[in-house]
Order: structure tokens, then C-alpha cells, then sequence
């Protein structure tokens, strides 16, 4: 089990999950299932549809902001929490929606059809990155979750620069770019946002191998869902450069 708590995945990678979790005594009846984990991100994704579509039919900046920081605040305290996922991650899920719902109106008042092409972007990058996994043509090797991590937490400082540069007037060159340079570091952040999806494929796995406890299945659909909803949104931005 520890092999798995130890998991280079962005929502997995917290060092007390090994403590929160070794403080249970598991039982082996009441433990996590691919099945399980399968039914609870369907579950989640079920959930944060509800709220899309009503942020979408009435967009906000307020929704936008509340489903953006809310949504990451239950991520951030789900991982240090773990077993609180069951509760938390629903309203993830609930709060993510309000923020999906209202950018995705945003981007679909300016470039008509773009959401329908960012949805179907992402879920055929979701069922290739499976059956890439599935086929074992990309091994998920402790080398890999690092390299995907290191290229992760880059362009999460990268963006971290960019908000707070926007409110001093500085720009991050090219990130927002429409140009060849910007589409370029769409295309490299979107295969980095893919290649996440391998590792959350191999954590429904190795939760499973390792007996992990049932509240690891909700955790696990957050971490997908955390994903899914990353790679979206930056289909969106590079639709809407191509268009631009």
C-alpha cells in the first residue's frame, strides 16, 4: 500500500495520506475497487454536470470565482484529509461545475461551437490515453510520474505568475498568445495535461492492488475529475486561439 500513498499524482502526492491512512485497521470487505472508483467519478461527474448547466444558463463572474477558489480549497483540503473524500470531493464536484459552467458560457458567447469541440477533444484525449495505458504501450515508471509532476508544478508557477501579473500589469510572453508560440505552449501543456491522466489510471489501480479504504475511491474520482477539467479548459484557450 505504501507504494501507492507515495504516488507522484498532484492530488495523491501529500505525505500524510501514508499516516492517515495506516491509522485504520482495513478491512479487506470494505476496501477499494476499480469498480468502486469508477462509480464514484461517474458519480462526481454526475454532480458537477448538474452545476454546469446552471452556471451556464445564468453565467457570473461571482459563480466563476466562488466554483474557481471553492472548488480548489475542497481539493486542497481533501488531500490533506483524505478520508473526508466522501464529503468533500461531492462538493468538488458541486463547486467545480459552477466555475466549468460559466467559463464555457464565456467562450461560447465569443466563438460559436467551441464548447462542443473542447468536450469532444477532451474525452477522445480520455479514452486514448486509456487504451495507451490499457495496452502498456506507455509504462507508468516512478521516472515518468516524476518527469509529469516536474512539468506540472512548472506550469502551475507559470500560471501562479500570470494571475498575479495581471493584477501589477505584468504578462507572462506568449502563454496568452495567439500566435505560433502561444499555440505551441497550448499543445505542450495539454500533452502534459494528458499524460496526467496516466497517472490517475494508475492510481485506480494500485488502490485497488493495495487494499486501499473505501474512501480512496472517492479521492481517486476526484483526482480524474481534477484532470478532465484541466484538460478542458485548456482545449478551450486553444480552440480560442486558433479561432483568434
Amino acid at each position: 500500500m505504501s507504494n501507492f500513498l507515495k504516488s507522484n499524482n498532484p492530488i495523491l502526492s501529500n505525505g500524510k495520506l501514508t499516516q492517515n491512512t495506516n491509522s485504520f485497521v482495513i478491512d479487506h470487505q470494505d476496501t477499494m475497487t476499480i469498480d468502486g472508483a469508477v462509480n464514484k467519478t461517474l458519480i462526481l461527474f454526475g454532480i458537477m454536470l448538474m452545476t454546469t448547466v446552471v452556471s451556464y444558463m445564468m453565467p457570473s463572474t461571482l459563480l466563476l470565482y466562488v466554483g474557481l477558489f471553492g472548488g480548489l480549497g475542497a481539493v486542497l483540503f481533501a488531500s490533506f484529509k483524505p478520508h473526508t473524500s466522501a464529503t468533500v470531493a461531492p462538493i468538488y464536484a458541486a463547486l467545480e461545475g459552477l466555475f466549468v459552467g460559466t467559463i464555457s458560457a464565456m467562450y461560447a458567447s465569443m466563438f460559436q461551437g467551441i464548447v462542443f469541440q473542447a468536450v469532444s477533444l477532451t474525452f477522445g484525449t480520455l479514452v486514448m490515453m486509456l487504451l495507451l495505458y490499457k495496452s502498456g504501450l506507455i509504462k507508468v515508471t516512478e521516472k515518468l510520474k516524476m518527469g509529469i509532476m516536474m512539468a506540472t508544478g512548472a506550469i502551475m508557477i507559470v500560471y501562479l505568475v500570470s494571475i498575479v501579473g495581471s493584477f501589477v500589469g505584468f504578462n507572462v510572453p506568449f502563454l496568452h498568445d495567439s500566435g505560433p508560440m502561444g499555440i505551441g505552449i497550448s499543445l505542450l501543456i495539454i500533452g502534459v495535461a494528458a499524460f496526467n491522466l496516466l497517472i490517475d489510471f494508475d492510481a485506480f489501480e494500485k488502490g485497488a492492488e493495495a487494499k486501499a479504504p473505501k474512501y480512496m475511491e472517492w479521492f481517486v474520482g476526484m483526482g480524474l475529475l481534477v484532470t478532465l477539467v484541466w484538460l478542458y479548459i485548456e482545449f478551450l484557450r486553444l480552440l480560442s486561439k486558433l479561432r483568434d
